[in-house]
C-alpha cells in the first residue's frame, strides 16, 4: 500500500500528485486515475516479461553504442529485480486501459528509471533511456509473445508431460480390465479400461504436439518495429541484437535454456495483428475441450455409487453435501470442467480482440495478454490437479464392470457374421426383455453350440477388434 502523503511529478501534460512512496511517475498515476474499471492489474508474469524486454533492450542499445554501459547496467539491475518478483505492487494499472498497453509500458519505464537512478546515482530517464529504441506498440506485442512462451515452457508443457506419465502408469495398472463400452451414453461393445486411458493419453499427446508447433511463431518477436512497424528511432539491426540479448538472458536460467528468439520477419504483422496469440489460444481451446471430455467421462464412471455406473471410485477429497451425510462428489472433474468453460470464454474474447487490429496497431493488447496468460495458467493447473488428484488415485469397481458385461445384449454384435443382423437383433431384444445373458439366449435361438458361442462372445477377445485368428466354422448342436 502506498502512503497518503504525495509528491509532485511532471509529464508532458503538466504536474500531478503521486503517492510519496510510489516508484511510478506521472504517466502511471494518470492511468490509475483514468481507468478505475476492474480493479485488476496486468498479470505479474506479463509485467516480468516487460522487465525482461527492458533489460534486453538496454543491452542491445549498449551493444549498438546508443547507451552507456553504466546506464545499461543500472537498467538491467532494476529490471532483473522486477523479473525476480520484487516491486510487483508498483504496477497498479488496470487491465482495461489504453488498447496499446502504453500505460503499462510507461509504468515499467517509470519504475525501472526510478530504481535505476536510485541505485546507480545517475539520472536515468524513463523515455530517453529505459524506453530507448522502443515504442509501447512493439514492447507490448513482444511481451505477449514472451510471457506466453515462458508460461508454455515452464508451466503447461511440463504439466502435460506429467499428466501423460500418470495416464500411462494408470493404464498399465488397470490393463486387461474389460468394461462396457458406450456410444450415445448407451451400452455398446466392450472396451478395456486401459484403452480408455490410452485414448485420454493420446489426446494430451496430440495437444502437446499442437502446442509445440506454435512455438516457431511464438518465438518470433516484433521488437524493433517501434511505432508502426517501420522501426523509426531504432538503429538498424536493433531487433536482431535484441533477440540475441534476450535469448542469452533466458538461457542463463535452466528452465529456459531451450528458448531461442528471433526477429519477426515482418514486424508490421506483430503490431497490427495478434494472429499467433489467437493461434495459441485456439490450441488451448482444443485442450480445454479435451479436458472437459475427460472430466465428464470420470464423472460418469464415478456416478452412483448405487444408482449410477459405479465403475470407479474417485478419491474422497471432501464432504459433498451440507445436508446429506456421507455424500462424496467428483469435485476435481467438476472444477476442471469449469476451467474448460473459462478457457473457451477466453478464446471468444481473444477472437474478438484479435480482429481489432486497426491498420498498423491492434488496440486490445492488454486484454489479449491477460486472457491468454490466464488460459495458459488454468490449463497447467487443471491438468496437474486432474491427473494427481483424480486419475492417479481412482479405484476400479471390478465387480460392477463384470456384472454389467455379463448381461450386455450388445455382445451379440460379435455374431453378426455368423447369424446375420436380423437374428442378432432378435437375440438382443429377447436378452433385454428377459434380463438374461446373451450367451443363454443365443444358445436357444441359434444352432451354435455353447462352447463356440462362449468363444465368440468373450468380452476380452472382443476388445481386440476384427475376427479372432482362430475363427472357424462353428460346430452345430445335433437335432
Amino acid at each position: 500500500m502506498t502512503s497518503q502523503t504525495t509528491r509532485t511529478e511532471h509529464d508532458s501534460l503538466g504536474p500531478l500528485s503521486v503517492p510519496a512512496d510510489a516508484l511510478w511517475g506521472a504517466q502511471t498515476q494518470r492511468a490509475v486515475e483514468n481507468f478505475p474499471i476492474s480493479g485488476t492489474p496486468m498479470p505479474a508474469p506479463f509485467i516480468q516479461a516487460v522487465a525482461r524486454i527492458k533489460a534486453a533492450c538496454a543491452r542491445a542499445n549498449q551493444t549498438l553504442g546508443r547507451l552507456s554501459q553504466s546506464k545499461a547496467d543500472a537498467i538491467v539491475q532494476a529490471a532483473t529485480e522486477i523479473m525476480e518478483g520484487r516491486y510487483l505492487d508498483q504496477f497498479p494499472v488496470d487491465v482495461f486501459q489504453t488498447g496499446s498497453g502504453t500505460s503499462t509500458n510507461m509504468n515499467a519505464n517509470e519504475v525501472i528509471a526510478h530504481l535505476a537512478s536510485q541505485q546507480s546515482g545517475e539520472s536515468i530517464h524513463p523515455n530517453d533511456d529505459v524506453n530507448m529504441s522502443q515504442s509501447s506498440n512493439d514492447v507490448i506485442p513482444t511481451a505477449i509473445h514472451l510471457s506466453a512462451a515462458l508460461a508454455l515452457e515452464t508451466q503447461l508443457l511440463p504439466a502435460l508431460a506429467q499428466a501423460q506419465t500418470i495416464l500411462q502408469n494408470k493404464a498399465r495398472a488397470v490393463q486387461g480390465l474389460v468394461k462396457t463400452g458406450r456410444t450415445h451414453l448407451m451400452d455398446a461393445m466392450p472396451v478395456r479400461l486401459d484403452q480408455e486411458l490410452d485414448t485420454w493419453h493420446q489426446q494430451l499427446a496430440d495437444n502437446a504436439d499442437r502446442l509445440q508447433s506454435v512455438k516457431t511463431r511464438l518465438h518470433q518477436l516484433p521488437q524493433g518495429g517501434t511505432a508502426v512497424g517501420t522501426g523509426i528511432n531504432a538503429p538498424a539491426g536493433f531487433g536482431k541484437v535484441f533477440c540475441k540479448c534476450l535469448t542469452q538472458q533466458c538461457q542463463q536460467e535452466n528452465a529456459l535454456k531451450h528458448l531461442d528468439f528471433s526477429p519477426m520477419p515482418n514486424p508490421f504483422v506483430g503490431l497490427s495483428s495478434q494472429d499467433t496469440a489467437l493461434e495459441l489460444s485456439g490450441q488451448l481451446n482444443t485442450l480445454a475441450a479435451g479436458l472437459v471430455k475427460i472430466a465428464n467421462d470420470l464423472r460418469w464412471m464415478n456416478s452412483g455409487p448405487l444408482a449410477g455406473l459405479g465403475e470407479i471410485q474417485l478419491p474422497a477429497l471432501q464432504p459433498g453435501s451440507s445436508i446429506m451425510p456421507g455424500k462424496i462428489n467428483p469435485v476435481i472433474p467438476e472444477a476442471v470442467a469449469m476451467v474448460g468453460a473459462q478457457i473457451m470464454g477466453n478464446h471468444t474474447a481473444l477472437t474478438l480482440a484479435g480482429q481489432s487490429g486497426n491498420f498498423q496497431l491492434n488496440v486490445m493488447l492488454p486484454l489479449v495478454a491477460t486472457r491468454l496468460l490466464e488460459s495458459l495458467n488454468l490449463s497447467a493447473n487443471a491438468l496437474t490437479t486432474l491427473a494427481t488428484k483424480a486419475i492417479d488415485g481412482f479405484q476400479v469397481n471390478e465387480q460392477n464392470l463384470s456384472q454389467t458385461l455379463a448381461v450386455n445384449p450388445i455382445l451379440v454384435t460379435a455374431l453378426n457374421a455368423l447369424v446375420g443382423y436380423e437374428t442378432g437383433a432378435a437375440i438382443a431384444k429377447e436378452a433385454y426383455r428377459s434380463g438374461r445373458p446373451v450367451l443363454d439366449v443365443a444358445e436357444e435361438m441359434t444352432s451354435l453350440d455353447r462352447q463356440s458361442l462362449a468363444h465368440y462372445l468373450d468380452p476380452k477377445k472382443l476388445t481386440h477388434g476384427g475376427l479372432p485368428e482362430d475363427f472357424h466354422t462353428p460346430k452345430h448342436t445335433s437335432d
